[in-house]
C-alpha cells in the first residue's frame, strides 16, 4: 500500500523504521514543525523528521493539519492509508477522510483502557500489572475508533514511564506493520471498543507530578516512576523545588517517620509516607547537577524533624 506516516517524537521512530522496511511504500512523512530545544533554544527537527530525511522521504510540517496547503498536498499524494504514532496534533475530519483506508493509529495501551495523552504514565501510577499497545481506526473522538489488533506487555516493578514506553514503541512497531499487512490483504476488520472497560489518561502536568507524601509508600513509588522522565517528579525542601528520580522501597521497616519527614544516614535518605517509608535515589536541586540522595543530604545538613513537601 501507499502510505503517509505521521509522527513526531523518538517514540515514533521504531514504527517509521519498521514501515520503511516493510513491503509498503512510504510516500511522505507528516511531523510537527521544528521546535526550539536545549540551552541555546535553537530550532531542531523532530526525531521522525531526521529519520525521514536520512531515507530521502519527503517531509510535511504544517503548523496545523487544518492548513489548506497541507490538505491539498495530502490529496495529491493520494495515500491508501495513513499510519500515525504520537503525531501531536488533532486531525480534522476532512483530513481523516482523505486516505482510502483511513488513518491507523498505534496507541500505547490496551484500548479502551487509558484513552488519552498519557496512557503509559497513568498505567504505572495506577499500579497496573499489564499494559500493551493497540492499533485502531482513527476517528474525530479521543482514541474512540474500532480496534484492529493489540499486543501485551508486563509492567515490571522497576519500570519507569520511559523504560516501559521504549519497550512498547519497539513492540508496537511490529503490530503496526502487521495491521497494515492485514488491511492490504483484506484480512482485518476493526472491532468496536468495549466501552464498559473505559479509563482515561489525561496529559500529566508539572503540578500533577508533585509527590503526594500523604499516600502509602507503594503509591509514592508508582507516582515517581510514572512521572519519570517526564514531566519529572518533584517536591519542595526549604522552600525550593527538588526533583526526584525513582525511589526505592526499603527491604525492612523504617519506622517513626511522619509523611514527608526526612531521615539521613551515611549511605541513605528515607522519607516517611502515610504508611511506611521510601528511600530516595537521584535528586535534582534547582540549578545543580543530579546527585545521589546521600550526597545531597551531606551538603544540606538535614535537621531532625525536617520535611519535604508542603
Amino acid at each position: 500500500m501507499r502510505i503517509v506516516f505521521a509522527g513526531t517524537p523518538e517514540t515514533a521512530v521504531p514504527s517509521l523504521e519498521a514501515v520503511l522496511a516493510s513491503r509498503h511504500e512510504v510516500l511522505a512523512v507528516l511531523t510537527r514543525p521544528d521546535a526550539r530545544s536545549g540551552r541555546g533554544r535553537a530550532l531542531a527537527p523532530s526525531a521522525v523528521k531526521e529519520v525521514a530525511l536520512g531515507h530521502g522521504i519527503p517531509v510535511l510540517t504544517p503548523a496545523s493539519p487544518r492548513d489548506a496547503g497541507f490538505q491539498a498536498s495530502l490529496r495529491e499524494l493520494a495515500p491508501d492509508v495513513c499510519a500515525v504514532v504520537a503525531y501531536g496534533a488533532l486531525l480534522p475530519q476532512e483530513v481523516l477522510d482523505i486516505p482510502a483506508h483511513g488513518w491507523v493509529n498505534l496507541h500505547f495501551s490496551l484500548l479502551p483502557l487509558w484513552r488519552g495523552a498519557a496512557p503509559v504514565q497513568r498505567a504505572i501510577m495506577a499500579g497496573d500489572e499489564m499494559t500493551g499497545a493497540s492499533t485502531f481506526l482513527l476517528e474525530a473522538g479521543m482514541d474512540t475508533g474500532p480496534v484492529f489488533g493489540a499486543m501485551t506487555e508486563v509492567i515490571r516493578p522497576d519500570d519507569t514511564a520511559g523504560t516501559l514506553l521504549d519497550r512498547l514503541a519497539r513492540g508496537g512497531a511490529g503490530l503496526l506493520v502487521a495491521t497494515l499487512d492485514g488491511i492490504a490483504d483484506g484480512a482485518l476488520v476493526p472491532q468496536p471498543q468495549r466501552c464498559e472497560d473505559l479509563s482515561l489518561a489525561p496529559k500529566l502536568t508539572t503540578e500533577d507530578a508533585e509527590v503526594p507524601w500523604n499516600r502509602p509508600a507503594y503509591a509514592v513509588d508508582r507516582h515517581v516512576r510514572g512521572c519519570t522522565p517526564a514531566p519529572g517528579a518533584w517536591t519542595t525542601f526549604r522552600g525550593e523545588r527538588l526533583g526526584l528520580g525513582p525511589v526505592r522501597l526499603p527491604d525492612g521497616p523504617v519506622e517513626g517517620l511522619a509523611p514527608g519527614e526526612l531521615r539521613a544516614t551515611k549511605h541513605a535518605v528515607h522519607v516517611g509516607t502515610a504508611h511506611g517509608a521510601v528511600e530516595l535515589g537521584e535528586l535534582r536541586p534547582v540549578g545543580r547537577r543530579p546527585m545521589p540522595a546521600a550526597d545531597w543530604a551531606r551538603g544540606v545538613r538535614i535537621e531532625p524533624g525536617e520535611r519535604v513537601g508542603g
